[in-house]
């Protein structure tokens, strides 16, 4: 199979591709790269890098599993199971999303700590279901949680579970012994990729092709650029998205992604988790901006410290002049670009000077959860009332002031909080992404009234991606936290506290991480759901402070 990319540059991302592609050739950076170096991000990184560079390989390493998953599907389906939820965080269930959102094979991916939305998905077609749970180590604590949510609702119907769950997970690790013990088909994934660079390799394959996407293809997609990927030339596409990504001066840290007919379902938010979380630390990084269209206020009137990224849906439509003084347009199949963002992504972070492997800040959230788990809170969530919306702020509260009564006057007050030139508002949900997808709407209207990027996220899921940009990134960023009462709860079999107590506890635990490190934070928590919702839409979806 051949494929294409194509990468075309303008303004002042085409400047960072002059200035420094050929350092770049120079330095053999691409071909180092897929030969596994893993001294070219500094010696700070290096031990790191050394364990997390088998993703340059996988278009051939991972080839042997084309034939297991295969066979797998096809036992599952003489069984009646064809329905297939994927339990995981991050990279392990963000790729897959893309996978079969591009291949139009339906996954339910279950990402969620949210009662409500596990409830559902547990509670569904349970009888023709088989359930991918996916994390290296199993420690994850929303993966673990989702697996015993699954394990008692096949008890409970009478299924044995040991049939119907596929765990993906490294070898030797706590998860792979205790599932080969409880009797679970296990597939091991490479040890040597990290999870935001995973899709290419169990992670991303098992649950894509167990659903029904042509996993050989897209390996075949990945392996027909790699070699173009690997060689020290002035046109290597890897090294020439790098560049603009990362090597903009002064740095444009923010990329506006637009889907501009490129048919790849999602492929931004998977990118977003790529890169905000590897380039996020040490005060600098790279934080994307996944936005609604054309026609959204980042595109229409890109801000300095941006640079506007449209994924196309051909290679002959990169070779128009994008709009903006500063933009790239990336084309090419979906194995290709997967290859390709994860090459960018590595070159931004040699181009930063940052280890794009780790992820400092990630643990600092979980363990503000943890603690919270350990001992919660007295009482109910307190706050000034706006209807069924309680309004109120997580550490320093003097920017709030007086009179923000309402959420409109509140969220402008924050908003009063963001940087003219370099901050950004992150709206993060943690509710039922599937009952409250309007929510998402919010983000235009905010970007219009802020004349600011705006990000916005699904919580906890964006934990494992944005989460580290948050904490590690540029101190510019100010946060509008939105919780909400869940319908009703559900147990964690084997623990001492439920769903509702875990999504309590990993938003409280983000906010105090965020508040602790000075960032502004506003937190709206709607005692009812369905009129809470409506609330929001009607205070925020204007352009500017409506009902102030």
């Amino acid at each position: 199979m051949t494929s294409s990319l194509e990468v075309v540059a303008t303004g002042a991302a085409a400047d960072a591709v002059a200035r420094h592609v050929t350092e770049l050739v120079e330095g053999s950076f691409a071909s180092r790269l897929f030969a596994g170096d893993a001294t070219l991000w500094g010696p700070d990184a290096e031990d790191e890098a050394s364990k997390r560079l088998g993703w340059v390989g996988l278009h051939r390493s991972s080839r042997p599993l084309v034939g297991e998953i295969a066979a797998l599907r096809d036992e599952l389906a003489g069984q009646g199971l064809d329905r297939v939820v994927l339990c995981g965080m991050g990279g392990s269930s963000l790729a897959p999303e893309v996978i079969c959102a591009t291949a139009d094979v339906p996954l339910v991916v279950l990402d969620s700590s949210n009662p409500d939305q596990v409830r559902d998905a547990v509670g569904t077609d349970l009888e023709r279901t088989v359930v991918v749970v996916s994390s290296k180590s199993g420690s994850t604590v929303e993966t673990d949680s989702q697996r015993r949510a699954f394990e008692a609702a096949f008890r409970e119907a009478g299924i044995d579970a040991a049939g119907r769950i596929v765990v993906v997970t490294d070898p030797g690790s706590p998860l792979d012994d205790a599932s080969r013990a409880a009797g679970f088909r296990v597939v091991n994934a490479d040890p040597s990729v990290g999870g935001r660079f995973s899709a290419l390799t169990a992670f991303g394959l098992v649950p894509s092709g167990l659903a029904g996407a042509d996993v050989e293809a897209l390996l075949d997609e990945a392996e027909s650029v790699a070699d173009l990927l690997a060689a020290d030339d002035d046109g290597n596409p890897g090294l020439r998205l790098g560049a603009a990504l990362g090597g903009t001066d002064p740095l444009r840290d923010k990329l506006v992604f637009v889907d501009d007919g490129s048919g790849l379902g999602g492929f931004a938010a998977w990118a977003e988790q790529l890169i905000a979380e590897s380039t996020g630390k040490l005060g600098t990084g790279l934080l994307p901006v996944v936005v609604g269209g054309t026609g959204s206020p980042e595109v229409t009137a890109p801000p300095a410290d941006a640079t506007v990224v449209r994924l196309v849906g051909d290679v002959a439509d990169a070779s128009s002049d994008p709009a903006g003084d500063s933009a790239v347009q990336v084309a090419g199949s979906l194995g290709a670009q997967l290859l390709l963002w994860e090459v960018a992504t590595a070159v931004a972070g040699r181009l930063l000077g940052i280890n794009p492997f780790d992820q400092p800040d990630v643990e600092s959230a979980k363990k503000a959860a943890r603690a919270l788990l350990e001992s919660p809170p007295e009482g109910g969530a307190a706050g000034t009332a706006d209807g069924p919306v309680l309004i109120s702020t997580v550490g320093d509260d003097a920017w709030l002031g007086d009179g923000a009564t309402t959420v409109a006057k509140a969220v402008d007050r924050l908003l009063g909080q963001v940087d003219e030139e370099r901050g950004y508002l992150a709206v993060m949900a943690y509710l039922d992404r599937t009952e409250h997808a309007r929510l998402e709407e919010v983000r235009e209207s905010l970007a219009r009234w802020s004349r600011r990027p705006v990000t916005f996220g699904w919580g906890p899921r964006f934990l494992h991606s944005t989460g580290q940009f948050h904490k590690g990134g540029p101190p510019v960023g100010v946060y509008l936290q939105v919780t909400a009462e869940p319908a009703e709860d559900l147990d964690i079999p084997g623990r001492d506290f439920g769903f509702a107590t875990l999504v309590a506890a990993q938003a409280a635990g983000d906010a105090q991480v965020l508040a602790d490190r000075g960032r502004p934070v506003l937190r709206l928590h709607l005692t009812d759901q369905r009129s809470g919702l409506e609330r929001l839409l009607e205070a925020l979806g204007g352009p500017g402070p409506a009902g102030s």
